[in-house]
């Protein structure tokens, strides 16, 4: 049976297709194939019932002329041309032959139109259009049962038209409604291939996002750590070369952190299944290697230190108990300061003193970053990447970030995390 019913699924899937590319082909071979099986007989033979048949056949059934007949048939037959296209309308005129043929009291074999035609309405029509169908039917068969009443009980026959009719309306329904089963399993597999390929797209983005972040605030950070030991060892090599040497010295320190960050960040955008470059030579202490975990908590006073080197006065302090934050928490707090001493740099100058304090409190996290230094124009109107990455990374721990001039002078950057555990966060 497996064979067998593969062959017959391929020569299924093979008719839909050619009935697809050529739909009247079909409907012509039908209407063929019902002229050959049905009609043809009874043009050859005189009809259901010849001359020679019985008595009571003759009585209960009118011979008709070959042209009747013929008219006749094709009032049963060429309205199957149409009936995927407009079944009510080919069943209301085979229904209509139908009776006219019946009222003359004359059977025919191409009558079996009917049955086909109640069945194309069942798939192919308007579901209200059925019950008047249906009762339409029924009178048409009444009619035939009163008919042949002389030769068959009206009840024997009433009986065996009906059984016949509601197998053709039953497999019209069905076939209908498994079309339309698989009509729909189609269009969920076509949703959820789409929404699969939009979840791809959006955690897509959601990485380049968070990629575009981490390398905002590696090469914005450091790279205005270097342009100020740059600055201050330029005017420190004429009066004392030693502080020159001291920064140069800084400067590859801090681009070897700068290039080891870059390496595990970009490491995600790789292929390879493992990593593929070791430890920078001679890297600094100032931060994570490239095979580092990402920053947290205890990279913070690191990070003092190299901004400590770049000129300015940092004053670190932290209240609450900072251990028990999970790795997110402490990398979203890193990266918010990193970008806060950044912008200090960048705008403040040095000599500058930047007070930085993390409270942790229940569920509730507090950053606040003050400086002393000038806030021109430009710093009190931007509105760049940094602070946006800031206000996105707070956003994801249910918090906000604000930046604006302090009251006694400088400039203020606080920021608060809820740390309420969430569902489904990992």
């Amino acid at each position: 049976m497996g064979p067998l019913a593969a062959r017959l699924g391929r020569a299924g899937r093979r008719l839909r297709r050619a009935d697809r590319a050529r739909p009247w082909a079909l409907d012509t071979a039908l209407v063929a194939v019902v002229f050959l099986l049905f009609c043809l007989p009874d043009l050859l033979h005189g009809g259901v019932v010849d001359a020679d048949g019985p008595r009571r056949f003759r009585l209960a059934f009118t011979r008709l002329p070959l042209a009747a007949m013929l008219a006749l048939q094709a009032g049963l037959v060429l309205p199957l041309l149409w009936r995927r296209r407009r079944p009510a309308a080919a069943f209301g005129a085979i229904a209509t032959v139908f009776v006219l043929q019946w009222a003359l009291g004359a059977a025919l074999h191409a009558d079996v139109a009917l049955f086909l035609a109640l069945y194309s309405l069942a798939l192919h029509g308007r579901p209200r259009r059925l019950p008047w169908a249906c009762a339409v039917m029924a009178a048409a068969l009444a009619l035939v049962a009163a008919r042949v009443s002389v030769v068959v009980a009206t009840v024997d026959a009433l009986f065996f038209l009906l059984s016949t009719a509601t197998a053709a309306l039953a497999l019209g329904l069905v076939i209908r409604i498994r079309r339309a089963q698989l009509a729909a399993l189609r269009d969920r597999a076509a949703r959820l291939e789409t929404e699969r390929d939009q979840r791809s797209r959006l955690a897509a983005a959601s990485e380049r996002a968070r990629i575009s972040r981490e390398m905002h605030d590696i090469v914005g950070h450091h790279l205005s750590v270097v342009i100020t030991l740059a600055d201050a060892g330029a005017h420190a090599c004429a009066a004392d070369p030693a502080r020159g040497a001291e920064a140069l010295g800084l400067i590859g320190d801090t681009g070897r952190q700068a290039l080891g960050e870059l390496r595990r960040v970009l490491g995600v955008l790789r292929d390879a299944d493992g990593p593929t470059a070791g430890p920078a030579p001679g890297r600094s202490s100032l931060g994570p290697s490239d095979l580092s975990p990402q920053p947290g908590l205890a990279d913070i006073g690191a990070l003092c230190q190299g901004v400590r080197a770049a000129g300015l006065d940092v004053v670190y302090r932290t209240v609450g108990n900072t251990e028990s934050l999970d790795g997110g928490v402490q990398l979203t707090v890193y990266r918010i300061v990193q970008e806060a001493m950044t912008n200090t740099l960048k705008h403040a100058g040095t000599g500058t003193r930047v007070d930085l304090a993390i409270d942790v409190e229940d569920t509730r996290l507090g950053i606040r970053v003050r400086d002393t230094g000038r806030t021109p124009a430009g710093r009190r109107t931007e509105e760049g990447q940094g602070l946006l990455g800031m206000r996105e990374r707070a956003a994801l721990y249910g918090g906000h970030v604000s930046a604006g001039p302090a009251p006694d002078g400088g400039w203020a950057v606080a920021a608060t995390l809820d740390l309420t555990p969430r569902e489904g966060t990992a």
